[in-house]
């Protein structure tokens, strides 16, 4: 694999790293650790400015190249961990109880830093890096709280270039496509108000049991009879819970929670139209009542089609070639950067590893000589020494 030599060398001290933030998960934006140690290291690089607090807990860093062309471009990693109770048995497991880095965040953070290190080091490249550490992207929403505290801004950032390791695709490979890539994701909370009672009087209540199951079968044909069926949608319930734990009560009110995965505004809009108006027919038709809460959280992440080229053609240069990578119905809050400036996104193999979210997930340290590389070669690529 031709990486960059500097990062082959350095393999050992960014694993060190990368196990020592393994073994201390932070969630969502509880990054302070993680926090100190990035803005510790980045200091100790010798990064020009480093600023703590952006998006609560997130860290920036910039490094200057050897002459300025007045072009900054940001490369992001994000740093949370997932309320997973790890059982990877790995000598750097978790020391923290129903915690751990179950989506590789760890490895990101690492492979930023070793790429941080060695663009300090050389500097051989003509504008400005912007190094983004963002807290909370498992469902939190770090990156846009980092946006709306003006990163892009602030730092004149032009593009936004960001990496997430995946499962499956062989270690140090990487995959990428332009356009929609990531879905957005929403959530949903569905109260469905009856009348309870004694379960051998059915008579006598309008049952909300009754209600949700039909509720629960009927949201499918927004799937299959709604939305076209060449567009991508995902509705699931994911929780069911009533007000009553007895045997031999019928509950007053049942609560639905679930998600919808959606790769359009269209069909965004379509699906909470939909799961409002199919949650009120189904309620009334049982003689209930039914209240719908539907909260937008991620948009569709959207990769730009002359990054994503330029991203591509950095990871040929890394490891000789560059897949297509498949659309991916979950989220993804790099969405928001996207949104902000163009860039891209793109995938770097982990191996035969289980998958992201799983308790026996471990990233795996041999694909960080590949990332630390394809970041250093989207820095000295589109930011070329004069």
């Amino acid at each position: 694999m031709p990486v960059k030599n500097r990062f082959a060398e350095m393999l050992p001290e960014i694993t060190a790293w990368r196990r020592d933030l393994h073994e201390n998960p932070e969630i969502l934006f509880d990054t302070h650790r993680t926090s100190g140690l990035v803005a510790e290291r980045l200091r100790a690089f010798g990064c020009d400015e480093v600023v703590e607090g952006i998006g609560r807990t997130g860290v920036v860093g910039v490094i200057r190249g050897r002459t300025d062309s007045g072009k900054a471009i940001g490369l992001r990693a994000d740093m949370d961990a997932l309320p997973i109770h790890e059982q990877t048995g790995a000598p750097h497991a978790s020391k923290v109880p129903n915690a751990m880095h179950a989506c590789g965040h760890d490895g990101h953070t690492a492979m930023l830093l070793g790429a941080a290190q060695y663009l300090a080091e050389t500097r051989n490249f003509d504008g400005t890096v912007i190094l983004i550490f963002q807290p909370a992207e498992e469902g939190g929403g770090g990156g846009r709280e980092m946006c709306e505290d003006g990163i892009m801004d602030r730092w004149n950032v032009r593009e936004v270039y960001g990496m997430h390791n995946w499962p499956g695709l062989p270690v140090g490979a990487f995959a990428i496509r332009p356009g929609a890539f990531f879905a957005a994701t929403d959530v949903f909370n569905i109260h469905l108000e009856g009348r309870g009672g004694h379960a051998a009087k059915p008579q006598e209540v309008v049952d909300t049991g009754l209600m949700a199951a039909h509720l629960i079968t009927a949201l499918q044909s927004i799937v299959s009879r709604n939305a076209d069926p060449v567009d991508q949608i995902v509705v699931s319930v994911t929780s069911m819970e009533s007000s009553s734990k007895a045997f031999n009560v019928i509950p007053q009110r049942v609560e639905l929670k679930g998600t919808v995965r959606t790769m359009s505004p269209g069909m965004r809009d379509l699906a909470e139209t939909r799961i409002k108006a199919i949650s009120a027919g189904v309620a009334a038709t049982f003689g209930g009542a039914a209240e719908v809460d539907y909260q937008r959280n991620y948009p569709v992440m959207v990769n730009h089609e002359d990054q994503t080229a330029f991203a591509a053609e950095a990871a040929r240069t890394v490891s000789g070639d560059c897949g297509e990578a498949p659309l991916v119905m979950g989220g993804e809050d790099f969405a928001f950067m996207l949104e902000e400036r163009p860039g891209a996104y793109i995938l770097v193999g982990n191996g035969n590893t289980a998958p992201v979210h799983h308790p026996e997930y471990d990233f795996t340290d041999e694909a960080i000589p590949a990332g630390c590389s394809w970041w250093a070669e989207i820095v000295e690529r589109r930011l070329p020494a004069a």
